[in-house]
């Protein structure tokens, strides 16, 4: 195609019988890898991945973050969800910012220390385990990989020193972030790395469980560092956080089943655009056509005006899910859509009158048919760069998504999750529910945004993963408040032809072209890992029906899949 003539899909998927696993980081693979070996499932594994990713890329993830995972259950073909998401400090209000100069005018700081909400790693990781893991392996085995890396130290990739070059002075400027560094500075590629404090605090873990992390030496650590640095958080805080076992939401796309968290998290961004998009020929318009391009950013605008607006903790405000995913909604949304004209200022719709980013993403599948999509962030890099004395690691900024207008849904309050912008997802077959994909892509607002991305070009284009990850991509940069930097800019990858481009230009888009590099940070890191070859349509050369695991990873991080 035209389109795509500077495209060039060299990697081909990684094709195995049993179990599968893919993550930025091959060592950290490795980790799931071994857990699955040993006679665990892919929720074993996926903690095991997320453990080890703490270690070997703690700019994007770790034990002072948040996680949530989509698990699905082979034997009874069911779709199981956890929001292991933190909390606001009880003691933290808007009055308490009001007095301190804070408000709609003057927000907080993204790493403020007001912006570190209650970190739920920890519990999500027990809490995987036990809900959905196989009981056949202990928290200390699947801890232990993470535990040999950050004790006996791991060679640093290149994206990650990218990540971490551009955290050092964030580090240096809070008193025990030299514990994230060697000899003062970030880690070079390829220079062997220990984090001797966060080992520590990994067997820690291991021993005591989440209470034992919540009540004990790092939970003391971390109200005490808060507490320093200025902030609330309380001990009490810690002890009372729990994660949530949550009922998954879905769309149908043309015979595929869509999963995703429900709010707190912005997964309902992409199923808004899939039903949007639904109702338009996107296969007759030309994968990598500006007409394409066009539809899914517009639809992408509608959804985001909608979710975040809409999108806050349930348990603390009426989010209107079932409304804002009928059909008739997306028919209402739809028509606002011009074929030939960007819409530079979207709103959200009123769908209750109706009648009616830097994290790590991971995914592992198993030899018996489960599979993990499994997400885990700091949300920006080091999140607030705050280091809980004896830790080795950063405390995350969450509550930087907080709104600090109190007519908002997602304003700031004591116990309230703030919105969230990571998000695993998964597919299964409408007509049975079968499993065939869990994917996911990491990257702060982009989440969604690659999500419609790489599912349509598998869905409507029959891409298999690995070419759905490596297609050129777009990204609608939006700011968490909808009334600022309207209109939003759309940056292209270099790969995206300068004709289409000009195309989108001349359409009304406010687009930025090339971005190369490192800085298609931008464009997300993603993981699939399908089951049998459903996308492909045209090939018969390709057994379609086989159980056979099809792995694939982005080219934009460090990693590979690998399997047995």
């Amino acid at each position: 195609m035209e389109e795509l003539k500077n495209f060039n899909s060299c990697r081909t998927p990684v094709l195995v019988k049993n179990g599968c696993a893919s993550s930025n980081n091959p060592l950290a693979t490795k980790a799931g890898l071994d857990i699955l070996e040993q006679g665990g499932n892919a929720a074993d594994a996926a903690v095991a991945i997320a453990a080890a990713l703490a270690v070997t890329e703690p700019t994007s993830t770790g034990l002072g973050g948040d996680a949530f995972c989509l698990f699905y259950n082979a034997k009874t073909k069911t779709v199981h969800g956890l929001n292991g998401s933190g909390r606001c400090a009880v003691n933290l209000n808007l009055d308490l910012l009001a007095k301190e100069g804070f408000n709609t005018e003057n927000p907080l700081p993204d790493r403020h220390v007001h912006t570190v909400t209650v970190p739920g790693t920890a519990a999500a990781w027990c809490d995987t385990v036990q809900y959905f893991g196989s009981q056949k392996i202990t928290l200390q085995q699947i801890l232990a990989p993470a535990i040999n890396l950050a004790e006996n130290g791991w060679p640093v990739t290149p994206v990650s020193a990218y990540l971490w070059r551009n955290g050092e002075e964030l580090l240096k400027s809070h008193r025990y972030g030299s514990a994230l560094l060697k000899d003062g500075r970030a880690p070079r590629v390829a220079e062997i790395m220990t984090l001797p404090d966060m080992a520590k605090s990994l067997k820690e873990l291991a021993a005591g469980g989440k209470e034992q992390f919540y009540t004990g030496r790092i939970g003391q650590a971390i109200v005490n560092e808060v507490a320093y640095e200025g902030g609330v958080l309380s001990l009490e805080d810690l002890a009372a956080h729990t994660s949530t076992q949550v009922e998954p939401i879905r769309v149908d796309y043309k015979g595929y089943s869509i999963w995703e968290i429900p709010p707190n998290g912005l997964g309902i961004t992409a199923l808004l655009a899939l039903n949007i998009l639904n109702g338009f020929d996107l296969k007759g318009l030309g994968l990598g056509s500006s007409d394409y391009l066009h539809l899914l950013i517009e639809a992408l605008k509608l959804s985001f005006a909608d979710t975040l607006f809409y999108v806050a903790d349930p348990e603390k405000e009426s989010v209107p899910v079932k409304q804002l995913l009928s059909k008739e909604y997306a028919e209402e949304r739809r028509q606002l859509i011009s074929t030939t004209q960007a819409n530079e200022y979207p709103v959200h719709g009123n769908p209750e009158i109706k009648k009616g980013g830097d994290t790590v993403y991971l995914s592992v599948t198993d030899k018996e048919g489960n599979a993990c999509s499994f997400i885990n962030s700091n949300y920006m890099t080091f999140g607030t760069g705050i280091v809980p004395q004896g830790c080795g690691f950063a405390l995350h900024n969450r509550g930087a998504l907080f709104s600090l207008d109190p007519t908002q849904k997602n304003a700031l309050a004591p116990g309230k999750r703030p919105q969230h912008t990571i998000i695993p997802g998964m597919i299964t077959r409408t007509q049975d529910n079968q499993l065939l994909a869990s994917f996911g892509v990491m990257g702060g607002f982009m989440q969604p945004q690659a999500h419609v991305q790489v599912l349509l070009s598998m869905i409507e284009y029959g891409l298999d993963p690995q070419q759905a990850l490596d297609i050129p991509r777009f990204y609608i940069a939006l700011d968490a408040n909808p009334n600022r930097r309207q209109p939003w800019p759309i940056l292209l990858e270099k790969e995206v032809a300068e004709s289409v481009k000009n195309e989108l230009v001349a359409k009304g888009h406010k687009t930025e072209w090339p971005t190369d590099g490192f800085l298609r940070s931008s464009f997300g890191r993603g993981h699939i890992i399908t089951q049998g070859a459903w996308f492909n349509k045209d090939n018969t050369n390709v057994e379609t029906e086989s159980t056979v695991w099809w792995g694939a990873a982005d080219p934009r991080c460090d990693g590979s899949p690998v399997g047995y």
